[in-house]
């Protein structure tokens, strides 16, 4: 029988009526009541939760995912889908991430889209998590995907009370807890875990060896047009390298071999490759020497592209300085602007630290419009539609490429004097838009020795690789 209509039949057996009694049984009945409409709905009883900051905040909701308890350092999201791909991005490693969209999970998990085997991220807060999801590429619901890789989740949070109080505080501890929910126990707790700031997350995120990476052609053949035929070999860095930028690579025409974060510069030149890319990854750059010692003396024998922790790579390799940002910069909905080209992108981002632009050198002034002092803003050279150029000690000239338009931070970097460019964000649009694509096609003409490998029609570039089709045949041949 229904939960509510076994309620509703022990309600008719009650004939007693005093004041007393339906007194403590309107209360009872209440509460029966409450419980019922709660067993009655699509997600049934809920087990409690809670999430608790260092600064002393307490957000209490309910159990989504497995049971248990973590620390990690807070973040959140703007993405308004792609939360699979968020999950499994090894970047995340350290962190609990909160969702800023209300509904998380309304299409399911297809594993086809997960980026690693297993997520690397802490904890998982969102507002409402869909437990009967809709989407025909669906393997299982994201809760039980949550449950099955042992990832807390809590729901019933507000999110939008959450973020700000990210965005006023900035990025902090934070604990997850479904087992502890005594708020003054989990305020201690949140205040007493460790920073994720000089932590080598790199090093669990990495391989143990070097692999060839063989793309799954069938995976997305009902939209992807066929890959291009592979013309480069290219050795890439595993710093916690998301699967689809790999694909990235790979569809451009790259043959790639990965290898662990910290081999050897010179074992990576007897391979013989036609470039070098840098991966993205988790935590503090600082904490990664071993990578950016190997990419110093990669730069000059050797074509290299990096993003987002491989971009970091390349400016420590070049003496820069890096900042942990306030509340890093998380979602696909960033703009950034091309200063080669003046086109602006809308950009997916993942990255809690920056690149000081002014630590790579003094500024050339016939090669930055005349200027020759930095400014703290580099929306200063976006108005202007300059690319500005530095001397840098180690490299030579390096040129400012592209620029945030919400808080003018660096997104990149391109040398003159060695084939090297690196970006902060993603290409590889897994989530996001997908205006940022051209980049692989940057680094094969790179390769190729264009000298203008920057200058392409993004417009144009960003849909290549769709098809779009209608002929599913392909698929499910």
């Amino acid at each position: 029988m229904h939960p509510l209509s076994r309620y509703r039949e022990t309600e008719k057996e009650k004939h007693v009526d005093t004041p007393s009694y339906r007194h403590t049984v309107a209360s009872e009945s209440s509460a029966d009541l409450a419980r019922a409409l709660e067993e009655a709905t699509s997600k049934g009883r809920m087990r409690p939760a809670a999430l608790a900051l260092a600064d002393g905040t307490v957000f209490f909701g309910r159990a989504c995912g497995a049971s248990g308890e973590a620390l990690g350092e807070i973040c959140f999201n703007t993405s308004l889908e792609g939360y699979l791909e968020i999950i499994t991005d090894p970047s995340y490693a350290g962190q609990i991430v909160a969702l800023t969209y209300p509904q998380i999970g309304n299409y399911g998990v297809a594993l086809a889209d997960a980026q690693a085997a297993h997520p690397a991220l802490r904890g998982l807060v969102v507002a409402d998590l869909c437990v009967e999801p809709s989407n025909w590429r669906s393997d299982l619901s994201l809760g039980e995907y949550l449950r099955i890789e042992g990832v807390i989740g809590v729901e019933g949070i507000d999110t939008r009370a959450l973020v700000r109080r990210i965005r006023s505080t900035g990025a902090q501890a934070a604990v997850i807890s479904t087992t502890d929910l005594d708020p003054e126990s989990l305020r201690a707790k949140a205040q007493a875990a460790p920073s994720i700031a000089g932590e080598n997350l790199v090093r669990s995120a990495s391989c143990e060896t070097p692999r060839r990476f063989v793309p799954d052609v069938r995976a997305h053949a009902f939209a992807q047009a066929p890959a291009s035929p592979a013309r480069h070999r290219v050795v890439a860095y595993h710093c916690g390298v998301k699967r689809s930028i790999l694909e990235g690579l790979a569809r451009a025409g790259c043959e790639v071999t990965v290898v662990p974060w910290d081999m050897p510069a010179d074992d990576v030149a007897a391979m013989k490759p036609d470039g070098v890319f840098l991966s993205n990854g988790p935590g503090d750059p600082d904490a990664v020497k071993e990578t950016y010692i190997q990419v110093e003396r990669l730069i000059g024998r050797v074509p290299v592209f990096g993003i987002c922790l491989g971009h970091q790579m390349v400016s420590l390799a070049a003496g820069a300085a890096m900042e942990k940002l306030k509340f890093g910069h998380r979602g696909g909905n960033h703009p950034v602007m091309n200063l080669v080209t003046g086109r602006v992108e809308i950009t997916a981002q993942n990255h809690g630290f920056g690149l000081v632009f002014p630590s790579l050198g003094p500024l050339v002034p016939e090669l930055s419009g005349g200027a020759s002092d930095h400014v703290g803003d580099l929306r200063f050279w976006s108005r202007r539609r300059i690319a500005p150029v530095v001397e840098n000690e180690r490299f030579g000239r390096i040129r400012l490429t592209h620029v945030n338009l919400n808080d003018g931070t660096c997104e990149g970097i391109a040398m003159l004097d060695h084939p090297c460019f690196s970006v902060q964000y993603h290409p590889e649009a897994s989530p996001g838009p997908t205006d940022a694509h051209y980049l692989f096609t940057a680094f094969m003409r790179l390769m190729d020795g264009d000298e203008a490998y920057l200058g392409i029609d993004s417009a144009a570039d960003r849909l290549g690789e769709w098809s779009f089709t209608q002929d599913t045949e392909a698929f499910h041949a």
